[in-house]
């Protein structure tokens, strides 16, 4: 009864650390160090992540033998982090050498000091799966126990790196939008063009830059400087902005217009707003 008290309280600690972290960083960060301490038998721990492409890394790490294993499962193609990803399940390994079940990486893992590992799936963001991994050089280090704590420990990380993440995007969303008004503001002041027209600027400098056009806004808002030469006015028949007077001019949340031909948004992930 003593030792689940101290359990429940180490849990709520833990809680309460990862709930004051206000990046994804952060926590992940904080849930790979917590997990190391916490989780019987557990000498390092690693988070691993699994993107659109298909790809895994370490998210977080505490020490190279945990972020060199996820390098190892992403050459491989294999490994216990992944099946517990794909799977959606919790996988322990106590002889990670001799496990029939990745017979590549299996050797070349415990070559470098891995004995035994528990993975477990962690929700850390809907586009990305991810795991909490936990490394023993030992063979058999991982117990009942070592699972019913790891998994405690990961449905809290994963409620505090979704919280996270909501924060950084609420954030970012509100910067963007500050910065947008001022960038408009200096070329309805700087040219006499309107809000929409002035919007319709930042979104054709985005497109013919394959820049985001808060990436574009914060350049003017920064430094005042602008580039294009809008000294013909908004009135021009072609407009320096590509937009045919008297059309209908894009206003704020219209999708942006379509990049050239052969043109492609180098620093935007698909689905990502601009």
């Amino acid at each position: 009864m003593v030792r689940r008290d101290a359990l429940a309280r180490r849990l709520a600690e833990a809680a309460r650390s990862l709930q004051g972290q206000t990046s994804p960083r952060q926590v992940l960060d904080g849930v790979v160090d917590l997990a190391r301490s916490m989780v019987p038998g557990a000498d390092e721990a690693t988070i691993t992540m699994v993107g659109k492409d298909r790809h895994c890394y370490s998210a977080a790490a505490t020490s190279a033998l945990a972020s060199d294993f996820d390098v190892l499962q992403d050459e491989t193609g294999e490994g216990p982090c992944l099946d517990a990803i794909w799977q959606q399940e919790t996988v322990r390994v106590d002889d990670l050498a001799n496990d029939p079940r990745w017979p590549v990486l299996g050797p070349r893992a415990a070559e470098r000091g891995v004995g035994s590992m528990l993975c477990l799936q962690l929700f850390v963001h809907r586009d990305t799966l991810g795991a909490l991994d936990l490394l023993a050089r030992a063979t058999s280090a991982f117990t009942d126990e070592s699972e019913h704590v790891g998994l405690l420990l990961a449905s809290h990380a994963a409620i505090a790196a979704a919280d996270a993440h909501h924060f950084e995007n609420v954030t970012s969303a509100l910067v963007n939008r500050d910065v947008i008004g001022q960038a408009k503001g200096i070329l309805m002041e700087r040219f006499k063009i309107t809000s929409d027209q002035a919007f319709a600027v930042l979104a054709k400098v985005s497109q013919d830059t394959n820049r985001k056009v808060s990436a574009v806004a914060e350049d003017l808002a920064r430094t005042g400087v602008w580039i294009p030469d809008l000294r013909a006015g908004p009135d021009r028949q072609d407009t320096p902005w590509g937009y045919p007077a008297g059309g209908a001019l894009p206003r704020e949340g219209d999708p942006d217009p379509p990049a050239p031909s052969g043109c492609t948004d180098r620093g935007r992930q698909p689905g990502e707003p601009r």
